[in-house]
């Protein structure tokens, strides 16, 4: 499977990429230089919007814009560019971390310890604001994604150094049952995005590598890199057949050309 460079440039800390299929292009971020990247594979231009705060995730919204996991909170931002907080809940030595909206529309937003341990939170958002903490004392807040069919939720904290599954209910939003689908034993797990067979891919922080699990917790895929520190990982391309990987260092977004087929992503309903 050939390995290409999206997006040439050292990110300080890239992460958390979707793809945004209603304009055909990646949304990622520079979170410790506080950046919103957008790149467009057809024109090979990655545009850039600086935002005032660190910044953990940028997932488009369903009335255009984003909303943006930040440090002090979850903000949104209209397609003007004016920006408005929807959830402000800023603690010492904590940021927004990986991000991701759920088949109903509302962000599941994790938060990060700058120090890496433990007092971080996942929260889920709604549309108007609400907010509710799902998972409570996360250190590192990777990833999170659905099974295809809407009944499994999927979790990194990266510093437990596994993927958790959860039973998920879509018309509540309720995720209950938090049990471990897979051992990680190649560097760290990061972030995730969940393939149309309902298998999950993970990126390895200090593994060189994102690996495919199926629903059942086993490893049949592990896609080498030419990089030690992958970070997240999504599928993109008019067909969802591109793993798009986010890395720090010289290569900031790799592409797999066919590495599998992936889902479309849902927009944020706020």
């Amino acid at each position: 499977m050939s390995i290409e460079v999206a997006v040439r440039g050292d990110a300080e800390l890239a992460g958390d990429p979707t793809w945004d299929h209603g304009s055909g292009t990646l949304v990622w971020v520079d979170v410790l230089r506080s950046e919103v990247h957008r790149f467009a594979p057809d024109r090979s231009e990655d545009a850039v919007l600086a935002v005032p705060q660190h910044v953990g995730a940028a997932k488009p919204r369903s009335r255009g814009g984003l909303v943006l996991n930040l440090r002090d909170g979850v903000a949104l931002v209209d397609r003007d560019g004016a920006k408005t907080w929807l959830v402000y809940w800023a603690r010492d030595g904590v940021r927004g971390g990986g991000a991701a909206v759920d088949p109903a529309g509302r962000l599941w937003a994790g938060t990060t310890r700058y120090d890496e341990g433990p007092g971080g939170w996942l929260a889920r958002v709604e549309p108007n604001g609400d907010a509710k903490v799902v998972l409570a004392d996360v250190a590192v807040s990777g990833g999170v994604g659905w099974s295809p069919d809407g009944t499994r939720a999927y979790y990194v904290d990266s510093a437990t150094g596994r993927v958790d599954v959860l039973d998920y209910d879509r018309d509540s939003g309720e995720a209950t049952n938090r049990r471990v689908l897979a051992e990680v034993d190649r560097g760290l797990p990061g972030g995730l995005c969940v393939d149309s067979a309902g298998a999950v891919w993970v990126a390895l922080r200090g593994g060189s590598a994102v690996r495919r699990y199926t629903p059942d917790g086993r490893v049949d895929v592990d896609l080498e890199l030419p990089v030690e520190e992958p970070t997240a990982c999504v599928f993109g391309g008019a067909d969802f057949t591109d793993l798009y990987v986010t890395a720090t260092g010289g290569s900031a977004v790799l592409v797999a050309p066919g590495a599998g087929e992936g889902l479309p992503s849902t927009a944020f309903a706020g």
